[in-house]
């Protein structure tokens, strides 16, 4: 399928507050289907620090994660998307993005980078790089507000294009895509691609250039650090290997601004626990009771790989003393059920 069709992205330098809900006011732009690199732009196959770029990314697959199938990449540009088509370009095309997904110099922005992560690294040997993670963004805001980090997980993309702050709209299109994938899990390796897959493809990576815009007015310099460690972070996730993460880009540095003001925040890191086979329950507790009152005692994240894996493993991301923390409380729990 060669046509581009064309859809509505919101620029945000022109956007200024009002809500993105009638399409017909937005710009309307091209969605270019890829299935081969010489279609995509010269500035993003070759990344450099004279042409530094920003573009929302998002991923989708069959059960994406490190042994699914990764099918499409949606690359936001404010004039374009561009849907990689992994499946019809086949490994060759996802590799002539490697430069770009790695790079500093372009930055990607993207809803909950985890599995996307994971699904690049072991299906293609990719180490997403320099991600601005609207998820993690958001809480941060809210804490900047004076809330308290969220226990039950980050806020979903529909929920964040709900909020007026970043969009106020609907994405009621969204809930039809996963009853689809719900009845065949299948859905995104079909070819020829049909309107609904374009469209709800399009519509994942549409919006994220003018909430980061939106993002980046709120967010202070403590902030903005604390988004690239847990974005470096969040992109090592699940993406478990034998050298500690070596081959890697380094975690963000603190900036001299901080340290001179006396406001360096504590370093971050991520922490994986190994779980006994069949003793996640015990963390977990009955009807989440254990591991909702580790988070209450703790200020860091914790994730579970869950059904997709990796299995019997914990991960905690956040400050060193807070990861730390989390730590002896989950080792607590398991030794409260072993003595």
């Amino acid at each position: 399928m060669a046509f581009p069709t064309k859809t509505h992205i919101p620029l945000a330098p022109d956007s200024g507050d009002k809500f993105l809900d009638n399409d017909t006011c937005l710009p309307s732009v091209p969605i270019h289907i890829v299935t081969h690199a010489s279609q995509l732009p010269e500035e993003f196959l070759h990344p450099s620090p004279e042409k530094e770029l920003v573009i929302g990314f998002d991923c989708e697959g069959a059960d994406l994660c490190r042994q699914g199938t990764l099918c499409i990449m949606q690359l936001a540009f404010p004039n374009a998307i561009y849907l990689v088509d992994a499946i019809q370009g086949e490994e060759s095309l996802v590799e002539a993005c490697k430069p770009a997904l790695e790079s500093s110099y372009i930055t990607k922005v993207i809803h909950d980078c985890k599995r996307d992560s994971e699904a690049l690294y072991f299906q293609f040997g990719i180490k997403l790089h320099n991600v601005v993670d609207t998820q993690i963004a958001y809480s941060l805001i809210k804490e900047q507000e004076g809330q308290k980090r969220l226990q039950d997980g980050h806020i979903s993309f529909v929920d964040l294009l709900a909020d007026p702050k970043f969009g106020g709209i609907s994405y009621v299109e969204k809930g039809e895509i996963r009853i689809f994938l719900r009845q065949d899990p299948k859905f995104w390796t079909y070819r020829p691609l049909s309107e609904l897959m374009i469209r709800a493809a399009a519509d994942d990576v549409r919006f994220l250039l003018f909430i980061y815009h939106k993002m980046m007015e709120n967010l202070n310099q403590r902030s903005l650090w604390c988004l690239a460690v847990r974005g470096t972070l969040y992109c090592r996730c699940f993406c478990i290997n034998n050298n500690n993460f070596a081959d890697w880009p380094a975690l963000p540095t603190v900036p001299e601004t901080l340290i001179a003001g006396n406001q360096a925040p504590e370093e971050e890191t991520l922490s994986v626990l190994d779980v006994p086979p069949g003793k996640m329950g015990y963390i977990i507790g009955r009807r989440g009771a254990n591991i909702l009152a580790i988070k209450e005692g703790c200020s860091a994240e914790i994730i579970f790989g869950s059904n997709k894996g990796p299995p019997d493993k914990v991960f905690i991301i956040g400050p060193v003393r807070q990861v730390r923390k989390a730590e002896a409380l989950i080792r607590g729990k398991l030794q409260h059920h072993y003595y």
